[in-house]
């Protein structure tokens, strides 16, 4: 991935990935980790966050061409799709994790009826649940949904599985393998943690238990 090394200092450097085999960090889903990453961070960075908008860029006119419109799955990829669509100058929504439980009770923000094509973009990739249900929610809605380019991915296989099966093409600027050799390259962590990593990669539900 040749976004992949640039990425991943960034990420490291901005505090967006943190990580910390010896104090895990607990996950939405309850999984321990010893990595934790938040990418709302580069916003606050614009040599970062215009990088992170000019890669998913290329991602997406090497891919997918040029769609109607650029979907956000929210909340973590409403601020970084924007800008991918400002500079597109193509038409923006974005996809709730469910619908609103007053007014008009939407799940796509935005008026989906401005095009036919759809690329999602993602701001991190676990497992793909949620990802998935976002598309899904698009399909429903009627789009042709060409693809999802994405941030970073910790690269389960569940995750690819997940989009295989559900006919989905995913592209990343950065992704786990690359992060922690540049993480070790750039002496962020030791050497030693690598067992520790490899044992939470393997089997990330279960790591600690």
């Amino acid at each position: 991935m040749k976004f992949s090394n640039q990425l991943s200092e960034y990420l490291l450097q901005s505090k967006a990935i943190i990580i910390d085999p010896a104090t895990p960090f607990t996950w939405a889903s309850g999984w321990k980790s010893p990595i934790y990453c938040d990418n709302r961070k580069t916003l606050s960075y614009p040599e970062i966050r215009e990088f992170i908008r000019d890669g998913l860029i290329t991602l997406i006119q090497e891919n997918f061409g040029k769609p109607d419109i650029i979907a956000g799955v929210a909340t973590g990829a409403i601020a970084h799709s924007a800008f991918v669509a400002e500079k597109l100058g193509l038409p923006f929504i974005y996809v709730r994790s469910s619908a609103k439980s007053h007014g008009t009770g939407k799940r796509i923000e935005g008026d989906p009826t401005v095009g036919k094509s759809v690329v999602v973009v993602e701001d991190l990739i676990s497992t793909g649940n949620s990802s998935l249900q976002a598309v899904n929610a698009l399909r429903e809605a009627g789009l042709e949904v060409m693809g999802m380019v994405a941030i970073f991915t910790y690269g389960f296989p569940i995750a690819k599985n997940n989009f295989k099966d559900a006919g989905t093409e995913l592209y990343t600027l950065g992704d786990y393998e690359t992060l922690i050799r540049h993480a070790i390259d750039s002496d962020y962590i030791k050497p030693h943690y690598l067992e520790s990593l490899a044992e939470w990669r393997k089997d990330p539900g279960n790591w600690l238990k």
